[in-house]
């Protein structure tokens, strides 16, 4: 690829395949390259989309709250303005071979299966229990086919809304996990050195260490109470830290991965976040705890009954009856609200004589005074010799009280930091931080890729964002594969003629395609990627003179206009 562009830089095969896949971040990708995590969370922290944030009334007056209240704002504006959105359609289908030989000559197959169930990854019983295929939708195709899952900036989040269908933002677990740190960090003031993001094979999320702890969990945010109280939310919250390994943290200070060497998180930092973590997933045992537990393992309700005082004697209820009358009550067993439910309760489902089969449990037994797990359950088994008999209950209620997570080991921690640590300030201003971060390309290879990741292709080379247009876009190819030249050509031209990127950032194929505007440039770039794949033999040059950009294949020409200020360019694609 020949052309005249702002920055030019000699990439070896591994390098070009990192920094294309800048633009793309699939989740293969990111498992591939641990530095395109991070360089999200700073092209998110660099765009405007986030500061526009500031201008919400919902935020006013923030910097008056606690950490943790304004995190909750944060999520309550990402709740109402985004959606989760994990479909087959949005960025198309690839397919494992097509994708294991663009990695094949750098990484072994067998670790690329543990980067992707997909490909062979079977963490989390729970999806292969349901057929993970089925469960994505993926049954109806080849067992080759895969979803090509892109990693959405702030500005692709956001152009959704022009997506038929959609009204308002939406992307995938990772997006909204690299949104989350960003708008923490600019509309909360969280501090970097604070958030730490976790990548598994099927899910991502963030460790926030504010208060005693904060998980944020796609859209959803979960406290350290929430994560116990037996909920369906906090159950879906805690799958990934119970079942998966955790592959990936990365961090302001570097990152850790679960495969490769060559760790450059700060040692520290990241004893700093497993001991944080090991707190908020460790709690002592009471009453609460333990009707929670039942809450969320109901196959062990038929062990127990509540005893409760009412009207001078004691009543009981079997432990699934009761837990029926909290479906449409704000009241729950468990807490302090726990005595109005009971009022809520029919007479004809409470007895004056305890069920002998079962084990009566009240909030006053002395069996409830807080205490850790082990001495819970030696006093238990010895009140209740069938409770030791069930060594699952044990082996499950162990996992509800302390979840053990899968970290990547210390191990490849070793020693001072390798990289050039993220030392931004909350307080900067935008313009501070992209100033700060353009003075810091040469020594963090982070700080160099969020330019790449967040479009700045007035400071960036060509060649890899090129590579990604004309390689990775299979929607532009399906959406225009059975159309002429001239019929994709009249279908673009009568696009809006603006990019969802402001300045000189550019847009993909795929996100004119799905979002169904563009600048001329970004026009121009999709008919090529797709001229390309069907296989012409004539070259494909592209000339971008100001407002006017000509793209050639052969005899063919096609001319569109842009907004955007480059100039003097000439590209054979």
């Amino acid at each position: 690829m020949k052309k005249s562009a702002p920055r030019s830089l000699a990439f070896n095969e591994r390098e070009l395949e990192k920094y294309s896949s800048a633009f793309t971040l699939s989740d293969m990708e990111i498992f591939l390259f641990p530095e395109l995590l991070y360089s999200l969370v700073l092209a998110n922290i660099m765009s405007p989309e986030i500061w526009k944030w500031m201008e919400d009334p919902w935020f006013r007056g923030i910097g008056k709250l606690n950490s943790v209240r304004r995190i909750h704002r944060v999520k309550q504006y990402i709740m109402d303005h985004y959606s989760f959105n994990l479909d087959l359609e949005t960025w198309g289908l690839t397919d494992k071979e097509k994708e294991l030989a663009r990695f094949r000559s750098f990484v072994d197959e067998k670790i690329l299966a543990g980067s992707n169930a997909l490909f062979g990854y079977e963490g989390d019983r729970y999806y292969f229990d349901l057929d993970i295929r089925r469960h994505f939708g993926l049954d109806t195709y080849d067992a080759d086919i895969i979803p090509y899952w892109k990693t959405e900036t702030a500005e692709a989040m956001n152009a959704f809304r022009y997506k038929p269908g959609y009204e308002q933002g939406a992307g995938e677990c990772v997006s909204l996990a690299c949104l989350y740190a960003a708008a923490l960090f600019v509309v909360a003031g969280i501090p970097l050195e604070d958030i730490y993001l976790m990548g598994t094979p099927l899910h991502s999320q963030n460790f926030i260490l504010s208060g005693d702890g904060v998980i944020t969990n796609n859209r959803r945010i979960v406290t350290r109470q929430m994560w116990y109280n037996g909920t369906e939310l906090s159950s879906l919250a805690r799958r990934a830290l119970e079942h998966e390994q955790v592959t990936l943290v990365a961090h302001c200070s570097g990152w850790v991965h679960s495969v490769f060497p060559g760790a450059t998180i700060d040692p520290s930092s990241y004893e700093r976040f497993k001991r944080s973590l090991h707190d908020f997933l460790e709690t002592r045992v009471d009453y609460e705890i333990f009707i929670n537990f039942l809450r969320n393992f109901s196959r062990y309700r038929s062990y127990f009954q509540i005893g409760f005082p009412c009207h001078g004697n004691e009543k009981y209820i079997r432990m699934e009856k009761a837990f029926g009358y909290e479906h449409g009550s704000k009241n729950r067993l468990g807490d302090k609200t726990a005595r109005r439910l009971f009022c809520e309760m029919d007479e004809e489902d409470l007895t004056v004589n305890p069920d002998p089969e079962r084990i009566i449990i009240r909030a006053e037994d002395e069996l409830f005074s807080i205490k850790k797990y082990d001495a819970f359950m030696q006093e238990l088994e010895e009140m209740h010799p069938a409770i030791a008999r069930n060594e699952s209950f044990g082996k499950d209620f162990r996992s509800f009280v302390h979840t053990v997570p899968r970290l990547p080991s210390s191990d490849a921690v070793i020693g001072p930091a390798t990289g050039k640590g993220i030392c931004l300030h909350t307080g900067m201003s935008r313009e501070e931080i992209r100033e700060y971060l353009s003075g810091l390309r040469h020594d963090s290879v982070v700080a160099d890729l969020a330019f790449y990741t967040g479009r700045y292709m007035d400071q960036c080379d060509w060649n890899p964002f090129l590579k990604a247009c004309m390689e990775r876009n299979p929607v532009s190819q399906k959406v225009f594969r059975q159309l002429s030249s001239e019929e994709i050509y009249e279908i673009l031209k009568k696009y809006p003629n603006v990019s969802i990127y402001d300045g000189n950032r550019l847009a993909l194929p795929d996100e004119v395609v799905n979002y169904g505007r563009g600048d001329g440039i970004e026009k121009a770039l999709t008919l090529a990627g797709i001229l390309k794949a069907v296989g012409g033999s004539d070259s494909i040059n592209l000339k971008i003179d100001k407002q006017e950009v000509i793209l050639r294949m052969g005899r063919q020409r096609f001319i569109f206009s842009s907004g955007k200020n480059y100039q003097d360019m000439d590209i054979t694609l």
